[in-house]
């Protein structure tokens, strides 16, 4: 049994460490705010960008010309594993269920007898997979120093895929992210961005013609639609991290305060008896002469 000096120590410990989870609640919701509008006001650029490049894309077909972005290498042999997680922690399960999406992705393509390679985005998802893949990491992507993601962040990303892509490094490029939905509901996204690939239900109704031709246009338009995709997913992260972040340092809070009462109702309880016991004492003593 713990002395009260101990309990009475624990409650104090627990007591900061409330104040510590409810101060990081309050800062991963004004954070959250932020980031929340930015993903959402990126998202009707995003999907007219699509809808645009769909049409090109559905134009182009199969052509021969096509940008090697749409057409491909021609092969599927060598996959590029893009893991999109954070800098940092205490967000709940956030980089967890990125990092697994990502395992089942890259068991599946082992298994198959594909080429893996791994490009990680965020310091927690290259923690979580080098013990077991770390043989597949060909680079890291270090967001620690960036206060607010910006266009240039992904522009810096594409910049390195499509210079690997020109390479011969890979044929196939896939990022994995998490995609905000609310403060409880973050949804594991796998999104293949190269070659570049379009849903005919993403296409615009209204068809043009274009000067100069669609490959022309396709080919400076991809690497832009590349990179809007990325920033897309940096977004989504960015708001995806806090809303988590915040959830869990809400329980955590709670959690605290749980653990404060039921160690209050302990020290209350010990004293308690130690009070009565030091009235037995005196009683019997007193009774004794």
């Amino acid at each position: 049994m713990p002395s009260l000096k101990d309990l009475k120590n624990r409650i104090e410990s627990v007591k900061s460490t409330r104040k510590i989870t409810k101060a990081m609640q309050m800062v991963a919701a004004a954070k959250l705010r932020r980031a929340q509008d930015a993903a959402e006001a990126a998202r009707p650029y995003a999907e007219r960008m699509t809808a645009v490049m769909t049409g090109l894309a559905a134009a182009v077909g199969d052509s021969s010309t096509a940008p090697r972005l749409l057409g491909g290498t021609g092969s599927d042999q060598t996959h590029l594993v893009v893991v999109m997680t954070a800098e940092r922690g205490l967000c709940g399960g956030f980089n967890s269920t990125i990092v697994r999406l990502a395992k089942v992705r890259i068991e599946a393509l082992l298994k198959a007898g594909k080429t893996v390679k791994i490009l990680t985005v965020g310091k927690k998802g290259r923690e979580q997979l080098k013990r077991d893949y770390s043989a597949y990491f060909v680079g890291h992507v270090d967001l620690s120093e960036v206060k607010r993601i910006g266009y240039e962040n992904a522009q810096s990303i594409t910049r390195d895929l499509i210079k690997r892509y020109d390479a011969g490094e890979f044929d196939v490029a896939t990022i994995f992210f998490n995609r905000f939905q609310s403060v409880i509901a973050q949804i594991p996204t796998e999104q293949q961005v190269i070659p570049a690939t379009f849903d005919a239900e993403d296409a615009e109704g209204t068809f043009y013609d274009y000067e100069p031709s669609e490959e022309e246009i396709l080919a400076e338009l991809l690497p832009r639609g590349l990179a809007t995709q990325i920033f897309t997913a940096l977004l989504e992260n960015g708001a995806s991290e806090q809303g988590a972040r915040m959830s869990a340092m809400d329980n955590a809070t709670r959690n605290a305060g749980e653990m404060i009462d039921k160690l209050t109702i302990v020290y209350n309880r010990s004293r308690q008896a130690a009070i009565t016991k030091e009235l037995i004492e005196i009683i019997s003593g007193a009774e004794a002469l």
